[in-house]
């Protein structure tokens, strides 16, 4: 199930559609929880994951447990460091007044893991720690120029370290952008989102970077367990078919169902 919510307030809408699909109860017993927002750069909203959509997050996982929460990040932009990301957005004073924690994923220790099935990455090199506890993913609903969309699926690019991953270029993941597509799906074989809340407040119509915001605005927050569904939904808020997404298409029926 994919619940889906018209926007009228960051903390009452995602308490909505986090209710519907019964994640309090999810989480009840958890002793570790992670956010993964979408901070490639430091650009404001809805570029980037909004503050408040945090906040609202973050109140949510205290109200129905006593899980240690991280907000967790490791940024795109080969120019700045995470630490300086979340200052530039206010997400160090974010973490601040709720008492929660901030750690850069691209210089925590890492795990090497190895499946020979998958096409691109036989082995990957991911941060140990975020394979302990509960990982939402929190992304802002945008196109994107390699992707096709950027998601619940594709936000986990952050978890990936520059030590194994940038190649040249401005951009610390560099290495997947020869083939994207298939890059998402094999990450998420490795490490998928547990939950998945979407940010579809605006919406970016034609590119993750910046352009055109979606007109009129998308106005909803979606979110669900299942992450294959949820950037399915996503995609046909910004006018696709999930058939059309090549990573959304190979994770269907592997690591979720898009037909929800």
């Amino acid at each position: 199930m994919v619940a889906v919510e018209t926007y009228r307030g960051y903390e009452d809408t995602v308490r909505a559609c986090l209710d519907r699909i019964g994640a309090g109860s999810a989480m009840r017993r958890r002793r570790l929880i992670w956010i993964k927002p979408n901070l490639v750069n430091d650009s404001p909203f809805p570029v980037t994951s909004d503050p408040e959509m945090i906040r609202a997050v973050v109140e949510y996982v205290r109200e129905n447990s006593r899980a240690r929460i991280i907000i967790a990040e490791g940024c795109g932009d080969s120019g700045m460091e995470t630490r300086e990301v979340f200052e530039s957005l206010g997400y160090d004073r974010l973490a601040a007044e709720l008492g929660v924690e901030l750690l850069d994923l691209n210089h925590e220790p890492l795990k090497r893991l190895s499946n020979p099935g998958l096409e691109f990455l036989p082995e990957i090199y991911l941060p140990k720690r975020i394979f302990s506890g509960m990982l939402i993913s929190v992304p802002v609903l945008k196109r994107h120029s390699l992707a096709g969309v950027t998601l619940a699926m594709k936000n986990l690019m952050g978890l990936a370290p520059p030590k194994h991953y940038q190649q040249g270029g401005s951009w610390k993941k560099s290495y997947f952008h020869s083939r994207m597509q298939r890059s998402i799906f094999d990450l998420n074989c490795y490490r998928k989102p547990d939950l998945s809340i979407v940010d579809a407040r605006v919406g970016l119509a034609q590119y993750h970077l910046g352009g055109a915001e979606c007109s009129p605005p998308v106005n909803r927050i979606l979110a669900g367990f299942d992450p294959v569904a949820v950037d399915a939904a996503g995609a046909k808020l910004l006018g696709l078919s999930w058939q059309d997404v090549g990573h959304i298409r190979m994770a269907h029926g592997v690591l979720g169902n898009a037909q929800w």
